[in-house]
């Protein structure tokens, strides 16, 4: 008996956070897994830093691409691996996120300059505006002019890629989500982030502002529609009894 199957998505996970993190929280797939709730068919995992080979990109529904400890301007050798697989998916129209690393990796694939932040080390709670633009993209048009998202990040897309809208900023950082394409988009903040993560994230002896989430948590809706695009990818063929 044939069954069918949705492809997975690709949790792309971009080096591996300090040790005392991962002791309290774990490591940056968990984040998502939490978020959206995902099952263990729903997907898996990569790790460029340990040698893993990227899947083909008919063998999977869309994929993730995580923050990072590291820095986009070290050029590690998974970095740039990571950074042509970018290009190669976004020619074959994958669907494709991009969080806070994963934001300034895309960028940088794609053409864009990232670099230090000059405004300093971004983190905690913070308010981001919506362009235009945003109003009539498909993923952000539920989205309010402002919200709130966490952050932390100490480099940032300086210079986006050509032909990239932005399509939010914040007061520290002018490029907070860019769309490359109908299927790709990237966004600087965290939208798997909870209080919990973001403490476990900070050193020790460093807090954020403590700003409490109020109202809905529209980062997190952002999380959630990418997902469900990714489910709308072709079904693959399995073999059943």
């Amino acid at each position: 008996m044939t069954q069918t199957r949705a492809l997975p998505l690709a949790l792309i996970q971009l080096d591996v956070p300090p040790q005392q993190v991962v002791a309290q929280i774990g490591e940056q797939p968990q984040w998502f897994i939490d978020a959206l709730q995902l099952q263990p068919d729903d997907y898996v995992i990569v790790r460029p830093h340990l040698g893993d080979d990227f899947p083909a990109f008919d063998r999977v529904s869309g994929a993730i691409l995580s923050g990072s400890w590291a820095m986009v301007t070290d050029h590690a050798d998974w970095s740039e691996r990571t950074a042509a697989w970018i290009r190669g998916a976004l020619e074959s129209e994958l669907p494709l996120l991009g969080v806070c690393y994963g934001h300034q990796l895309m960028a940088y694939a794609l053409g864009g300059k990232v670099g230090d932040n000059p405004n300093g080390w971004e983190r905690g709670l913070k308010p981001l505006t919506c362009s235009d633009w945003a109003k009539s993209d498909p993923w952000l048009a539920p989205l309010p002019g402002e919200f709130q998202a966490w952050l932390s990040h100490r480099q940032s897309v300086l210079t986006p890629p050509p032909h990239a809208q932005v399509l939010a900023s914040s007061a520290l950082d002018g490029c907070q989500i860019l769309r490359y394409s109908p299927q790709a988009l990237s966004v600087q903040f965290h939208p798997e982030f909870t209080r919990s993560i973001m403490t476990a994230c900070l050193p020790a002896g460093i807090s954020d502002d403590g700003t409490p989430l109020t109202g809905e948590d529209w980062s997190r809706e952002l999380l959630r529609s990418f997902w469900q695009q990714t489910r709308l990818q072709p079904r693959v063929q399995a073999q059943g009894a």
